[in-house]
């Protein structure tokens, strides 16, 4: 199984699906040409730039300053609560593994609030820029968070109303990078999700066609000369170098990226530990979950960290340090309640290490207790293998 975005397959189908419905506009920041905007208010590009180089460092409260005063100098714009919303969303991305919805209802209603004052821009003037930007990034947002949260119904509303937004938004100046962002993500994966998963062919003859190679093209494009959405497209293009179009070099590439632009940012530097290791290269894996080990990051994100030091341990029969780094996974998640691919797969781990270090009673009280939790990778019947004949090193 793939070591990146350890999704079982049906539901990445499902997740993929309504992330196309939705748009994919996450984050996505444009300069408005086409006519006056608050984007196009030199101070408020100025506080973005500052303010989404904290966020993307995880330094919420200096984003926070920033964010703030574009607040101020325009209080009764979808600006505000936006931008408030793309804060606590960032602080959700990293406990997405854990299910952990502490935060989900001060997100949505920071969207529904930027939704509320785009349509009362639209009303004053149905051509506003600011009206449909705002609108449907809002729209793209929550419905992100319902796919993820698998409301499938109001994630395919949102995704409906965010697409015409998006699709009027990228011709409305094809000579600036950002605008094209949202269709680029679309057209990708209107594409790629028919070809890899033939299911999902007969839903798609209600929504545009898609074009892979066009769609790469523009994500690439947005990372070499976009402004405000470049991380987000070298978010996208990492996944589907890694998932769809398997690339070593180009998933590697935009890895680096990230973390070269945004270095204090843990999902960032997971994500490249987990490239690394999807693809081998130990001693740069080790290296880079050394360095996330001594960062101040959620415990979700730490405890990614420790269960891939764990497998790496377990390659270089370092068994103890394995278990030590395996419960720390367990430690470090039972503050949330969800059980993440992370939690189950090192519980399962836990009863490896025992069979190899020849205590069985250890191993099979692992076992046991991994059938009773969600499936998890295949965890299940893995665990019920390992309590027919015990694991032995190189079985897995």
């Amino acid at each position: 199984m793939s070591a990146v975005w350890e999704v079982p397959a049906h539901r990445r189908v499902r997740i993929f699906l309504f992330l196309l419905l939705v748009g994919c506009t996450s984050g996505t920041w444009v300069h408005a040409q086409t006519q006056e905007s608050v984007l196009s208010d030199s101070l408020v590009v100025a506080w973005a730039d500052e303010g989404l180089d904290h966020l993307y460092n995880f330094r919420f409260p200096e984003a926070s300053v920033a964010f703030g005063r574009i607040e101020e100098r325009y209080p009764q714009h979808p600006i505000a609560p936006f931008l408030d919303g793309l804060s606590i969303w960032w602080q959700i991305m990293p406990t997405m593994t854990v299910e952990d919805h502490s935060h989900d209802r001060a997100f949505i209603r920071a969207m529904t609030r930027t939704a509320d004052l785009a349509d009362a821009l639209l009303k004053k003037d149905r051509s506003s820029f600011d009206g449909r930007f705002f609108r449907g990034a809002a729209h793209g947002f929550r419905g992100r968070l319902y796919s993820d949260r698998e409301e499938w119904l109001r994630a395919a509303q949102d995704g409906r109303r965010a697409l015409n937004d998006i699709f009027d938004l990228s011709a409305a100046d094809t000579t600036n990078a950002d605008l094209v962002f949202g269709e680029g993500v679309y057209r990708y994966f209107a594409d790629a999700i028919p070809e890899r998963y033939p299911i999902v062919r007969p839903l798609m003859l209600f929504f545009p066609s898609g074009d892979k190679e066009w769609g790469l093209e523009q994500l690439d494009r947005v990372v070499r000369e976009g402004r405000f959405v470049r991380a987000e497209a070298a978010y996208f293009l990492l996944q589907i170098y890694t998932v769809f179009e398997p690339d070593v070099e180009k998933a590697s590439a935009y890895a680096s990226l990230l973390t070269t632009w945004y270095p204090e940012n843990p999902v960032f530097l997971a994500l490249e530990g987990r490239v690394a290791f999807r693809w081998g290269q130990w001693d740069r894996a080790r290296a880079l979950y050394t360095e996330l080990l001594e960062m101040d990051a959620p415990n979700a994100v730490l405890s990614q960290a420790h269960y891939y030091m764990g497998r790496l341990d377990m390659i270089d029969v370092s068994n103890e340090s394995a278990l030590w780094h395996f419960q720390r996974v367990t430690e470090l998640e039972s503050v949330y309640d969800g059980m993440s691919y992370f939690r189950v797969q090192s519980m399962l781990r836990e009863g490896m290490v025992h069979d190899v270090n020849g205590d069985r009673d250890a191993a099979v009280k692992a076992y046991e207790r991994v059938r009773r939790l969600p499936d998890r990778g295949n965890s299940r019947d893995r665990a019920k293998q390992y309590l027919r004949s015990p694991y032995t090193r190189g079985a897995s």
